[in-house]
Parts: C-alpha cells; structure tokens; sequence
C-alpha cells in the first residue's frame, strides 16, 4: 500500500523546473511520445560503436526528460529500476569516461537542427553561462565571474551557440572555457585527472566565439545569416573583424566608451615626411579630428533622429524604444577601420537605460531588421533556462573534460526534441484533457528496457 502510494505520489509530481505542466496527457498520449523520442534518439545510432552506448544515451536522454528531480545519474536509475551500484557505475562511466564521439553527435544534431528549424535568415546568438561548483576538482572550475549568480564565484564557464528562427530556438555547440589558472604548473596534476586532451591552448571566451561561428560556417549545414552577442564578446574587435570576413552579418552590443567617427578621417600613407625617417606605416593626418565615445555621440544627435519603434510583442505587452541609426568608422590600432552601423536604442523611463549596438549589415538593411536584433536576448535566456530547469543542464556531476562535453551534448538533444515536440502540437488542431503521466517511467519503468527497433510509429498526441 505504501509502495502504491508513493508511486502516485511520484506520478502526481510537478517537473524539475517547478512549472506547473500546461497539458494534460493521457497514457495513450505519453505512448506516443515515448515511440517518438525513441525514434528520434534512433537517427544518432551511427554515432555508438556499441550497443550499450545506444541504450545509455538513451536512457540518459529519458532521464533528463523525466521527472527526476536531481538529474544526474543515481537518482535517475534509482528511479527507474531501483538501487543498483553496477548500473550507477555504468551511467557514469558511459558519462564522464566512454569514448563515444560528442563531435559526431553534434554534427548530426545541428543536421537535424537544419532540417527543422532552418532558414537562410537564421540567428547565430553566442552567450556565455556559468555554473556553480563546490571544491577544485571539477574541468575548468576557478575563481571568475557566474552569470547566474551575478558576482564572482566558483564555477565553470561555458561558451554556447543558440539557433534562433521563425521557427524555433535551439543549440547547436559548446565550449568550455579553461581559466588560466589551469595552464600553471600547479594544475597540472589535475589537468590529466581531468582528461584535459594535450594540445588544448589557453582561448578568451571571445576567442571560443569565433570558433563556434567559424565552425558552422565551414560546415555549411545550418543556415545562417547573422550573428549577435552582448558586450562582453562585442568590444573584442577582432571578433568583429572575422565574422565579418566570414560573409556573415554580426549585430553586436558595444561598450558605452568604444570610440568611433562619424566621418572617415584623413589617412597619410607610409613615404618621406619632412624631418626624419620615412614612415613605414600609415598614420592619421595631424589635423584629423579624434575619435569620439559613442556615449557621447547618443548625447548629441537632434531629437528628430530619434524614433519610436516596437521591438517585440512581449507577456505584459509591446516593448517599445527610442532608436537612432547613424554611419560610423570604427576605430582599429588607432586607425580608420570598416564603415559600420552603431544603433542607439534608448529606454522610455525616466531615467532611460542606454544601449549602443554596432552591425556590419549593409547600407540598405531595414531599420525594423536591426531594432527586431536588438530585442534578441530573450531567446539565448529562455534556451539556457529551458535546458536547466527542463534537461538537467547544470545538475550534472561528472568531472572530466569528456564528460563535460558529453553531457551537455546529450542537453542539446533533449532540448532540441522538446522543440520538436512544440512545433508538431501547432500542427495538430485537436485538443484532448486527460490525466498525466511521467514520460520517463514510459520509457524507463521498473526492469522495462526500450526496444529501439520495435518502436511503433509516431502518433503525437494532438493537445494543443
């Protein structure tokens, strides 16, 4: 009778993010969602040179989309199949040491990211996101700045790129940045404890943004056009510089001092001066004005340059700004560099926020073009919410270089079959109220192990 009682318990549970669920599912339903994600976790078999790393992915992948509060190996088979050492030993093994290939996953992710979210007007947005750590133990984990926490603290430090379309938002890569703490000979010990790979060299986090943009660039499998990030990866002009030689089209939110001109100063070409040696570099004539602070430029424009624009139909309804667009010459080793956009955009408050944006897009891009990026937070925000309070994304506990990567390739699963999931409701128009159940125990219940090649085929439940 207890047994029974806490298995209703269990099954009556809200989910790990502490939302309240917005459909009712019957069991016919969680059936159908079981056959689907089973067919889903299928299209990455050719990534596992085993079986068992087929099944542990998958079962990993049901954990996570389970009801499990702590989602991390243990409370995941102990409620699934109850307490057993070996299988704790195996999912973590699979996690933090197997040596399947999270590379090849990820490129077969964002093939299917393609396939469901693509458009050749595609966002690239690059954010970074910290996660706390207890001790020193952890792959990368040092004294630096957590998002999350909003000060200084222990944590790891992860650089992602989000897709963002019409359609949806999802992942599409990683990296973990290593502080350079861990480059020092006292970290060496740990370094191999780690599985830190050999020739893995100290990056800024701007330096691991551009090769997540530069990696999807070459592989050409997910459509894009632009590419957007906050500060902290805006004021690095080389970051800037390299999208821009990519063809692509960067949207980049600047610090309030990054100094521009308005006009394209006088440069004197390298020769003979009138005293002296010959310059070998060029150098701005001696009566070219000198570069101003954008903050002090957004001070000076006529009010007529400032225009009301709608950026976004929010929850609590439209958000609105005031927007200034003008044509700067940005400054590079204190020369005249690319001639650029720098966007104002300005609060309506009394004490209006300021922000100051700059974007390689050409002269004829619409204004609407670059007040909707300007509003493009909140999709980077709700993905890395989503996959924490949904998939899991910072309960993990594996301390390897492997094992980070592994898990947050897994995340990229979960959250993009849950994406999948969303767009299939909005094409189905019926809507059906039944009772609920954990879609974990349907793929997982006590002793049940999934058969992947006798899934049924898909019937998604139609809730609206």
């Amino acid at each position: 009778m207890k047994k029974r009682a806490r298995r209703q318990f269990q099954a009556r549970r809200p989910p790990a993010s502490g939302r309240k669920p917005s459909l009712r599912l019957t069991p016919s339903d969680i059936e159908a969602i079981r056959d689907e994600l089973i067919a889903y976790h299928r299209l990455f078999d050719s990534v596992f040179q085993r079986r068992e790393q087929r099944y542990w992915s998958l079962f990993y992948l049901c954990g996570q989309l389970s009801n499990v509060e702590r989602k991390t190996i243990e409370p995941m088979v102990l409620s699934f199949y109850g307490p057993d050492v070996n299988l704790v030993r195996a999912g973590q093994q699979f996690i933090g040491h197997s040596p399947w290939d999270s590379e090849l996953m990820v490129l077969r992710h964002q093939q299917l990211v393609a396939e469901s979210l693509g458009d050749s007007e595609g966002i690239v947005i690059i954010d970074g996101s910290g996660f706390p750590k207890q001790g020193q133990e952890s792959v990368g984990v040092a004294r630096q700045y957590c998002g999350c926490l909003g000060k200084i603290a222990n944590c790891q430090e992860g650089v992602f790129a989000v897709y963002v379309t019409p359609h949806g938002y999802t992942f599409l890569d990683r990296r973990l940045y290593l502080h350079g703490d861990w480059f020092e000979d006292d970290h060496r010990e740990r370094w191999k404890k780690c599985g830190i790979p050999d020739d893995i060299q100290f990056h800024t986090e701007p330096e691991l943004a551009l090769d997540l943009v530069q990696g999807l660039a070459q592989r050409g499998v997910v459509p894009f056009r632009w590419v957007a990030f906050d500060e902290h990866f805006g004021e690095s002009p080389s970051l800037l510089d390299k999208i821009d030689a990519l063809g692509k089209w960067y949207f980049a939110e600047v610090p309030c001092n990054t100094r521009v001109w308005l006009r394209r100063p006088q440069v004197e070409p390298p020769g003979r001066g009138p005293l002296g040696r010959p310059r070998t570099q060029p150098r701005l004539a001696p009566r070219a004005p000198r570069p101003r602070e954008v903050r002090n430029i957004a001070a000076s424009p006529p009010k007529s340059d400032w225009q009301r624009y709608t950026i976004k139909e929010g929850s609590k309804g439209p958000m609105v700004a005031e927007f200034a667009f003008l044509r700067v010459t940005v400054v590079r080793n204190g020369l005249p560099g690319p001639r650029v956009w720098a966007i104002f955009r300005r609060g309506l408050g009394r004490q209006p926020e300021l922000k100051f944006y700059l974007s390689n897009a050409p002269v004829d891009c619409t204004r609407s073009d670059l007040v909707r990026l300007s509003g493009l937070r909140w999709p980077v925000e709700t993905t890395l919410e989503e996959a924490k309070g949904e998939a899991g994304m910072d309960h993990y506990e594996t301390r390897t270089w492997l094992g980070w990567y592994h898990h947050m390739t897994q995340v990229f699963l979960a959250h993009h079959f849950l994406m999948r999931l969303r767009l299939k409701f909005k094409k189905n128009a019926r809507v059906d109220h039944g009772t609920s159940t954990p879609i974990g125990r349907a793929c997982f219940g006590r002793g049940n192990v999934p058969s992947i090649r006798h899934s049924r085929p898909s019937q998604l439940p139609s809730t609206a």
